[in-house]
């Protein structure tokens, strides 16, 4: 071990272990940059092209900025109290662990300091970094005590279960006091209030944890390059195995975060796949909702038209929960729509006499898929097996490069606070801002963003496409889903995403096992709009029988 490891692993000891009285930590380091020149390298041959990343490594985030403000109380945490309180929340669901807080096990105050000692033990150490963490709340900890206190005053209180768990935020959805950078240097001093989903989960007494990485401006920016990078966080790495398998996009720090147990869920985004991807290469289960169940004000946009965030969890129960604290009528998304249901009590579930649509090539190419159609067999699900149609999605790429071009400059002009700060206003800003240092700021290019500039689909031809779309994708899905009188359809990881997206239909994505090489996949349920309640149903249910999620090897400790 060379000197410059020695000092960071010195460094982490510290941080985990001191017991000594808080101190001044203005101007101190706890974090140095390293070298990574030798991982792209090792990664030069990678068999994915997208893997044979050109840096690991931020080039712009110090991570003195983002863990110094914290350090004081986290160094105070002892391994035995880490140790203790790992038996109360590591792997439990919400349920659990607000139990365990009633019965007086564990403080709202004390599971913040679990997650903040995990992500200081793994993030501040080159070796374990995941790159997922682009900022955390300074305030939480207060918060948290504040939690405790109403608690303690008013213990019959009926409160909303998402009540005190920390949750973390893609960084491209607004949060006061944090700035939302998208991923972009461009962004990385944007100012704004909370977005209409955080405001709700506040007001139900979540608390937010912080922001984590992405891939920048949520994967619309290059092609071919890595998921999960962007220019502030670097690239995200996925726990089950760093820099061998991809982490998906865009939602890639919501993914990981939870996979390495950061936080008790997290929010992330999706257009197309953004959620499915990520929630099945980290073994977790994500929900992408029927479009206007969730809020989208206040979130950095691709397209007014696919653009939803949803819930990542490690468990269906965590997932419902946190869907149902994020839910309202947002009269300033015109998609908003108020759906008066419960999401969190599912009752009794059961598979036997469910109907499942089932691709007969995947279950041809997919051993995982096939075993798991004969698992929900053997529960008593009825599967009628189906080939799919080719569906031709011309126009797709127009949708969300039209939608940015007019979105993004509403975005900034209605909800950055600093506008006098950015330097941008709109997409040709943002790629002439890139070009003035393409090495930091845009080392995989930004064909997308060019994209963007060269379409000249009207509106009046845009809205001809999206009409077009819903309507071959409806009765695409539709057919299958009701010829066959099925629950749901059965797809694996994000396959048949697109489809789903531009009929904005709802999926629910659940471990179901893992490649022989340890690469996580996940079952993914496809319903029609708004039957999230179905699909948290038909997902509990899968989970609770076959229990295939398993923690990551290297972050169980």
């Amino acid at each position: 071990m060379n000197m410059k490891n020695i000092l960071i692993v010195s460094i982490l000891l510290l941080i985990l272990s001191c017991k000594e009285k808080s101190k001044n930590v203005d101007n101190q380091v706890i974090w140095k940059p390293y070298n990574d020149s030798l991982e792209v390298v090792a990664n030069a041959d990678h068999e994915i092209s997208r893997m044979q990343f050109k840096l690991v490594q931020s080039k712009v985030l110090d991570k003195n900025d983002v863990f110094l403000p914290l350090y004081n109380e986290v160094s105070e945490i002892t391994e035995l109290d880490y140790n203790k309180w790992k038996s109360y929340v590591l792997e439990q669901d919400i349920p659990r662990i607000q139990a365990h807080i009633a019965a007086g096990d564990l403080s709202y105050e004390n599971l913040v300091l679990f997650y903040l000692y995990r992500i200081y033990k793994y993030e501040l150490n080159n070796e374990t970094t995941l790159n997922t963490i682009l900022a955390l709340n300074k305030d939480v900890i207060e918060q948290a005590k504040l939690c405790d206190e109403v608690l303690a005053k008013f213990p019959e209180a009926k409160r909303h279960e998402i009540y005190g768990m920390p949750i973390l935020l893609k960084d491209n959805i607004g949060t006061q006091g944090m700035h939302t950078t998208a991923g972009a240097i461009a962004f990385m001093d944007n100012n704004t209030d909370d977005a209409f989903i955080v405001k709700q989960l506040k007001a139900h007494g979540a608390l937010i944890l912080g922001k984590v990485n992405l891939s920048e401006w949520a994967y619309f920016l290059c092609t071919g390059c890595p998921v999960g990078y962007s220019a502030v966080g670097g690239q995200t790495l996925n726990p089950y195995g760093r820099k061998i398998f991809e982490t998906g996009g865009s939602s890639a720090g919501s993914g990981t975060a939870v996979a390495a147990n950061y936080a008790v869920a997290a929010v992330g985004t999706e257009t197309s796949g953004s959620i499915l991807s990520p929630s099945s290469q980290n073994s977790i289960v994500g929900l992408k909702p029927t479009i206007g169940l969730l809020s989208r004000t206040g979130i950095v946009p691709i397209s007014s038209t696919l653009d939803t965030p949803g819930p990542m969890a490690k468990n269906v129960t965590d997932t419902a929960i946190l869907l149902s604290a994020m839910t309202g009528k947002d009269p300033a998304d015109v998609k908003s729509v108020s759906i008066d249901k419960n999401y969190i009590d599912m009752g009794v579930n059961a598979l036997s006499g469910k109907r499942f649509g089932a691709f007969k090539n995947l279950i041809d190419s997919d051993s995982i898929y096939a075993s798991t159609i004969k698992t929900l067999k053997n529960l008593g699900a009825e599967i009628v097996e189906f080939i799919p149609e080719s569906v031709n999605l011309l126009g797709f790429r127009s949708i969300l490069s039209i939608d940015m071009k007019n979105d993004l400059p509403f975005y900034i002009q209605e909800h950055v606070l600093n506008k006098d700060v950015l330097e941008v206003s709109n997409i040709p800003d943002l790629i002439n801002y890139n070009k003035q240092d393409s090495l930091i700021r845009i080392p995989y290019g930004q064909a997308l963003f060019e994209g963007i500039v060269a379409d000249t689909v009207s509106s009046e031809q845009l809205k001809v496409i999206i009409l077009e779309l819903e309507n071959k994708s409806r009765t695409h899905l539709n057919t299958i889903l009701n010829l066959n009188h099925l629950d749901a359809i059965l797809s694996v990881n994000n396959y048949y995403a697109g489809l789903a997206a531009v009929a904005k239909y709802p999926a629910l994505t659940v471990p179901m096992g893992y490649k022989r090489t340890g690469e996580p996949e996940n079952l993914t349920f496809i319903a029609k709009p708004f039957e999230e309640d179905k699909l948290l149903q038909l997902g509990i249910a899968f989970e609770k029988a076959t229990k295939a999620r398993k923690q990551p090897i290297d972050y169980i400790d």
